[in-house]
């Protein structure tokens, strides 16, 4: 894992997906698409879970477009681009 984005500490950048529960169908979509291991499946429950926020690749959110019960959700781009303005950072700057 990569543990800065453009200088920026990993664990300092709020970007992750969230699973609505009630919305989950059980798919595993996500979970099988997901290289980086985000998410782990809970058998009990038949839900996909995120189990490794820190390890979703900043800025990634196609597992978001393969959710037909569109479960999965993200922080706005404009988020990482304010933080980018914020800490001075060019945002053409390389990951």
């Amino acid at each position: 894992m990569n543990l800065n984005w453009k200088g920026i500490p990993r664990d300092e950048i709020p970007w992750n997906p969230t699973i609505e529960e009630s919305k989950c169908t059980g798919c595993k979509k996500c979970f099988e698409f997901c290289k980086h291991h985000v998410y782990r499946f809970d058998e009990k429950a038949k839900k996909s879970r995120v189990a490794r926020p820190l390890e979703c690749v900043v800025g990634c959110s196609s597992c978001k477009g393969l959710c037909e019960a569109e479960a999965i959700s993200f922080p706005p781009l404009s988020m990482l681009a304010d933080l980018l303005k914020s800490r001075g950072i060019d945002p053409a700057r390389p990951a």
